[in-house]
């Protein structure tokens, strides 16, 4: 039914707003499209989440330093920003199966290949190809959306499917703590390549073609140049790519420092953390649905403005109260989670506004926002590690991600630009 829907509509045009797929789906079959492509996008939390409560171990295991162990996330946030600028423009010529199923392939191939990693070096590697194939699920499952919806539908979705995605976070500490209770650290990785090919089931018999061969981009790489081209000449567009980014890099200062913030330093033990980076991430989740809520009263703009600011607030207390200790480690995680909720209320609403405004190459526009997020948020992970494993230098650059997307939002990005649009998810939204 849903192949029928994308075959019988057309996309979005200049001059007037066509049905797209996406307006002819059922509820059900709206619920059932989120399941589908949170499930694909889940596997990169996953990935990156899931061995997080094993970074003491693999310090010991693999006779390195911390910091070392911190560039292994940051090799799959650079392999998730290169693969997605990669295969975004090759999924507007070749639709966007393909470029799935072979990137799920890589992934479980590469997760194979870490169960087996000799040394630090050889893992951080490996973990680099990991993000490469999850890059894939991740810059197709946007670009589909797109292909089905726009406008104020897409935000929806978006934020739906981040419910979705949020589970990921929440699941993958607790799962792996789970695992290390049986296994060593190396089963996480055997658990995440028995995902990935159970991933490349649901995706070959559930998510069918939804850029038809007339809509398909052509002219090779000179087209994808003109593209890219084309997406960067647009401030508002490069402007909220770089609010998403920044933000995104907000979240993996957390991600990335977290684990040893919480065990080391307050003395958490491998399921307790579990559960303190699940409460964070209900925050996260809670803010996202929240969101959709606020769409029927507020525009997308208003929203990710109103966030951005109370973020920075709440990352400024979360610096004072890791300098100073004060309130120990309630105040520590209570400000950690407000910037959380601050950041899923920002999150659906930067890309739903960047995305709108390209219809014509959804995938590489979902590639160039999807790289700069993990890209950026890939430099996060160094900077908290170079500057110690406490949780001031996390709380220092958490702040500095929300800060310098709010001015980013407030001084680069036109507002007269996004008017137009937001006058379009106004009308959207009756």
């Amino acid at each position: 039914m849903m192949k029928q829907l994308v075959e019988k509509t057309a996309p979005d045009t200049a001059s007037e707003r066509e049905v797209l797929p996406g307006d002819l789906m059922s509820n059900r079959q709206r619920a059932q499209l989120v399941l589908v492509l949170g499930a694909m996008i889940a596997v990169g939390p996953l990935t990156i989440d899931m061995y997080l409560p094993a970074l003491p171990a693999i310090t010991a295991g693999l006779q390195t330093t911390e910091t070392a162990v911190q560039l292994t996330l940051t090799g799959t946030l650079l392999g998730l920003a290169l693969g997605q600028l990669l295969i975004g423009p090759l999924s507007d010529v070749v639709g966007r199966r393909v470029p799935l199923l072979a990137g799920l392939a890589a992934h479980v191939v590469a997760s194979v290949l870490c169960v087996f990693a000799p040394n630090i070096a050889v893992l951080g590697t490996l973990r680099v190809l990991q993000g490469l194939g999850v890059a894939a699920a991740t810059v197709v499952a946007t670009a589909v959306v797109r292909d089905l919806f726009s406008g104020a539908s897409f935000a929806r979705i978006f934020s739906r499917l981040m419910l979705v995605m949020g589970l990921a976070p929440i699941l993958a500490p607790t799962l792996g703590s789970g695992l290390l209770r049986w296994t060593e650290w190396r089963g996480v990785f055997a658990a995440l390549a028995v995902l990935g090919a159970l991933l490349i089931v649901v995706a070959a018999l559930r998510l069918p073609e939804t850029l038809p061969v007339t809509r398909r981009r052509r002219g090779g790489v000179g087209a994808t140049i003109r593209d890219y081209r084309r997406l960067l000449n647009d401030r508002a567009f490069v402007g909220l790519v770089l609010v998403a980014g920044l933000a995104m890099a907000a979240l993996f200062a957390y991600v990335s420092g977290s684990s040893f913030v919480l065990q080391e330093q307050y003395g958490l033990n491998e399921q307790q953390f579990g559960l303190a980076f699940g409460a964070g991430a209900v925050g996260l989740i809670g803010a996202t649905q929240f969101n959709v809520r606020l769409l029927r009263r507020y525009t997308p703009q208003q929203i990710l403005i109103s966030a951005l600011i109370a973020g920075t607030a709440a990352g400024l207390l979360l610096v004072m109260f890791a300098a100073t200790g004060l309130g120990g480690l309630g105040t520590l995680l209570a400000s950690l989670w407000l910037v959380l909720a601050a950041a899923g209320l920002a999150l659906p609403n930067a890309p739903a506004l960047a995305m709108t405004r390209h219809s014509e190459a959804a995938g590489t526009a979902a590639a160039l926002l999807g790289a700069v997020q993990f890209g950026v948020g890939a430099l996060s992970a160094p900077l908290v590690g170079l500057f110690g494993t406490g949780s001031v230098p996390m709380a220092i650059v958490i702040a500095g991600g929300m800060a310098a997307a709010t001015l980013v939002m407030l001084f680069v990005v036109p507002r007269a630009d996004l008017g137009t649009v937001d006058a379009d998810l106004a009308v959207a939204l009756h």
